[in-house]
């Protein structure tokens, strides 16, 4: 059971795995995607697909109907990873040896969501997977197998999505093997350490420049590639530009020699590699992005189009008013 391309990861190595079979794979129903609003295959689906396994997308358990058609394929285990629905007693009751989670943190830190790209905007400096036996609470059951990995100054929720996806395969597998050998030992979770991992709002995808250099490096790279870090570029001369923007680089403002008084968010200077960008504490170096409509470029591509005929500082960096309230996030 799971929808994404982490999920399809751990779907190819339990599908490798000769200590069983794959009876089915769950995933979420098709949604629309992209610009036309298609409907998109879940990454799961795809892979089982090739495959050979048979899918199934119930929106949810709430049907008795859905319920009886998992009971009737009398599983053993549940392997769940990214699933995104949570799952009634009444399913994880059905397999006679449990159901079991690839959960992209060290729990209990990070129960819910988002865990990989919070372990990154709060400046973890390890994260990791486990496996634990799934209860009614939100991430709350014992662990039987953990993999830490650390985290480098430069990672992003992509490149981490790879890596643990890579480990929570391995140790899915290596759990099977256990669980059919009766050999599995579970450890409760200490629930005075947990901590919850929301999903990423909308206002959250506008990095805050009053924060410090550093933490908003952070916070860019945690959203990296999605839902990706957004800003709108309010030159001085009035014209407003809405930007994506990749990791960058934390540079000494003080060495930079920015003009006094620059308030968070302006960007105050190009030294040849990028915008530079004050912040609450320190400054923020800009070197790639993507205005609206356009390619992915450098920033000394954007500046030699768009700047370089005006004068520092170039203007302000926010966020665009929402439709639902107006409100200014950044």
């Amino acid at each position: 059971m799971g929808t994404p391309d982490f999920a399809a990861k751990i779907l190819r190595a339990v599908a490798a795995w000769e200590g069983g079979e794959v009876l089915a794979a769950y995933a979420q129903p098709d949604r629309p995607a992209g610009r036309g609003r298609r409907l998109r295959e879940p990454d799961v689906k795809v892979t089982a697909r090739e495959l050979g396994i048979p899918v199934l997308q119930p929106p949810n358990f709430r049907e008795q109907a859905d319920r009886a058609a998992l009971a009737a394929l009398k599983p053993d285990v549940l392997v769940v990873a990214a699933y995104g629905l949570i799952l009634p007693q009444a399913v994880l009751d059905i397999p006679a040896y449990g159901a079991f989670n690839v959960h992209a943190s060290l729990l209990p830190r990070h129960r819910g969501a988002a865990p990989i790209q919070r372990a990154i905007m709060e400046g973890d400096e390890i994260s990791g997977v486990t496996i634990m036996r799934m209860e009614k609470g939100l991430d709350t059951g014992p662990i039987l197998l953990q993999q830490a990995v650390s985290l480098e100054e430069h990672e992003t929720a992509g490149s981490l999505f790879e890596l643990l996806a890579e480990h929570g395969a391995r140790l899915m597998v290596g759990a099977l093997g256990m669980i059919a050998e009766q050999r599995a030992a579970f450890v409760p979770q200490n629930d005075e350490l947990a901590t919850y991992a929301a999903k990423i709002s909308p206002a959250e995808e506008y990095p805050d420049w009053t924060r410090s250099a550093r933490e908003i490096h952070a916070h860019i790279r945690g959203i990296t590639p999605f839902p990706g870090a957004k800003t709108l570029f309010r030159r001085t001369d009035g014209e407003e530009l809405p930007l994506r923007l990749l990791p960058g680089e934390v540079v000494d403002a003080g060495e930079m020699k920015l003009p006094a008084n620059s308030a968070p968010g302006s960007v105050a200077a190009f030294d040849g590699r990028g915008l530079i960008v004050n912040c609450g504490e320190g400054a923020y170096r800009i070197t790639r992005l993507k205005p609206a409509g356009r390619q992915e470029m450098s920033a000394a591509d954007f500046f030699n189009g768009r700047l370089r005929n005006m004068d520092a500082p170039y203007g302000m960096l926010g966020a665009q008013a929402t439709k639902a309230d107006g409100a200014r996030h950044g």
